[in-house]
């Protein structure tokens, strides 16, 4: 049994995508991260960074004591090497999967959540920022639409960790929806992706635990760590 400590958020996503593929069962533990709860010392004890998913493997392959595991892309390194799926059959597979589940997380994650914070949640605009990310989330669309020329993934024919990685980070913000229009093999690559019936599984869980609620100071402190407006 996995617990997962979890909040519907695109790297939430990335895990639920995994469990619901892969037939594991989990127990979903929220983390509120708008009420603060992933400052709580129980759950700094699995996840020392303040930030979710992070998970508990029960039973893990050795046998041995729990494991824990933070950070989304441990995580799913972690769930393929324990299953033996979606992470490729052979070494070559592998670094194929594992360098764009890496670009993601160093550059599409951060990247495009940049552009979010400074197009959704920035107390007021900045035009340079806004600008930056922007450009730079449209040009890391341009590189995932260029790697699918082709291919049905991003690591060839077979569906893996790191589509699963990129999937939840394509236009996530419903206040700051990106233009797709000129991206044709991502369009194609999300849309059957969406199709697969784990993926509305995985969002199902999502929607069982968002909140819906007006962003407050202290909700402001606890997602960013700053205030609401500039002293």
């Amino acid at each position: 049994m996995i617990d997962l400590y979890y909040w519907p958020t695109p790297n939430g996503h990335k895990i639920t995508l995994f469990l619901e593929e892969a037939g594991l069962d989990y127990t979903v533990h929220p983390v509120d991260i708008g009420a603060g709860d992933q400052f709580k010392p129980e759950f700094l004890a699995i996840s020392p960074n303040n930030k979710m998913p992070a998970i508990v493997d029960n039973a893990p392959a050795d046998g041995g004591l729990p494991i824990t595991v933070f950070e989304s892309g441990a995580i799913l390194v972690y769930l393929a090497n324990k299953t033996g799926k979606f992470f490729g059959a052979d070494v070559r597979q592998k670094i194929e999967v594992n360098q764009w589940l890496m670009w993601q997380m160093g550059g599409l994650g951060p990247m495009t959540g940049q552009y979010g914070h400074f197009h959704v949640y920035a107390p007021e605009p900045i035009a340079y920022a806004r600008d930056r990310y922007a450009r730079e989330a449209a040009r890391l669309l341009g590189v995932l639409d260029k790697r699918l020329d082709g291919r049905d993934f991003l690591a060839g024919t077979q569906y893996t960790i790191a589509d699963m990685a990129c999937y939840p980070w394509i236009d996530p913000y419903d206040k700051a929806p990106m233009d797709l229009s000129g991206y044709p093999n991502l369009r194609r690559w999300r849309a059957a992706i969406a199709e697969r019936p784990a993926t509305a599984r995985a969002y199902a869980v999502a929607d069982r635990h968002r909140v819906q609620r007006e962003m407050t100071e202290e909700m402001r402190r606890n997602l960013f760590g700053t205030p609401s407006k500039p002293d």
